[in-house]
């Protein structure tokens, strides 16, 4: 697979941010990272630089034309800040072009750019709680683990989406493991950690002090880690949360998962709050995202802050590709 093999890009929802990002994002890589857009050129706008492409091997080799685009038609013209009903399937063939791509060995990796899952959904019945389900499902993927990376920080949340009270419950064992699992894989993977660095932070403030703060650390966390750590895994904790994430803590560890979303999202959004990306591990390629939604509201005005987007192309191009 060759080291110059483009990474595919989504294009998210048209009506959002989407189109002008990828723009500013060839205008800073074009001479860095080769990759292509799927989606309809005339979403760019008149005059946009751009390459109609008709193979992603042609990106490369375009990109110091314009923006390589694999053009799909969507239809009815775009209008920033309000998504059409006409769009919202061929945004979710979009997606499921990138992936085929990816895994056919024909793209490096997929970047997605952000949908609206309220748009897809009543536009086109898309059925999945977002981009990662649907990817997993494409992929044939049971579960997949979310990591937010930027350059000072990698962190990994166990539980996600869901209220504080809930998080006991759904904090197993089993569930930490498995999470604990796909990171050090896809670090090894997709970013060259032959012995990634593991810190895991506790549930409890100060990590339970003991058993006197709370005993998860000590009834469900504790095994696991003792497990793991016997295979081999370079593993520490559980840690208290609170003294993890200064300038001397980060340097002991290649990533920082952590028992909840905000305990892991707070630091990294704190620490560099504009060139955090999205990745997905556990999926048989690379996917990154930028870390932030459509912006309907300051869509097609040209105030989007690039940023996350060259940050998860970066990444992409970076990443060692599937067949590693």
């Amino acid at each position: 697979m060759s080291p110059a093999l483009p990474v595919a890009l989504s294009c998210g929802e048209p009506a959002g941010v989407g189109p002008e990002l990828a723009l500013r994002a060839w205008e800073a890589l074009r001479d860095r990272v080769p990759f292509f857009l799927i989606g309809d050129a005339g979403h760019l706008g008149q005059g946009a630089p751009h390459v109609r492409i008709a193979d992603p091997g042609e990106a490369p080799a375009a990109m110091a034309r314009g923006l390589p685009v694999l053009h799909r038609d969507f239809g009815p013209p775009v209008t920033p800040g309000q998504p059409q009903a006409a769009h919202a399937q061929p945004v979710i063939d979009a997606i499921a072009e990138g992936v085929a791509l990816v895994m056919a060995g024909r793209a490096r990796a997929l970047c997605t750019a952000p949908i609206h899952k309220q748009a897809l959904a009543e536009g086109a019945g898309f059925a999945y709680p977002g981009h990662t389900e649907y990817l997993a499902a494409l992929a044939g993927v049971r579960r997949v683990v979310m990591m937010l990376a930027a350059p000072a920080l990698r962190v990994v949340p166990v539980t996600i989406h869901m209220a504080l009270a809930e998080v006991t419950g759904a904090l197993t064992p089993a569930l930490l493991e498995e999470t604990l699992r796909i990171t050090h894989d896809g670090l090894r993977r997709r970013f060259g950690l032959s012995a990634p660095r593991i810190a895991v932070a506790g549930l409890n403030p100060h990590a339970g002090e003991g058993g006197r703060m709370g005993r998860e650390e000590i009834t469900t966390l504790a095994p696991v880690l003792d497990r793991l750590r016997a295979e081999g895994f370079d593993i520490t904790g559980p840690l208290s949360a609170d003294t993890m994430f200064h300038p001397a803590a980060r340097t002991r560890y290649d990533v920082a998962v952590c028992m909840y979303h905000d305990q892991a999202l707070i630091p990294i959004k704190t620490l560099d709050f504009d060139r955090g990306v999205n990745v997905t591990l556990g999926l048989p390629f690379l996917r990154t995202s930028p870390d932030h939604g459509t912006a309907f509201d300051i869509a097609g005005q040209g105030l989007a802050n690039p940023a996350s987007l060259i940050a998860a192309l970066e990444m992409a191009g970076a990443a060692a590709p599937p067949a590693s």
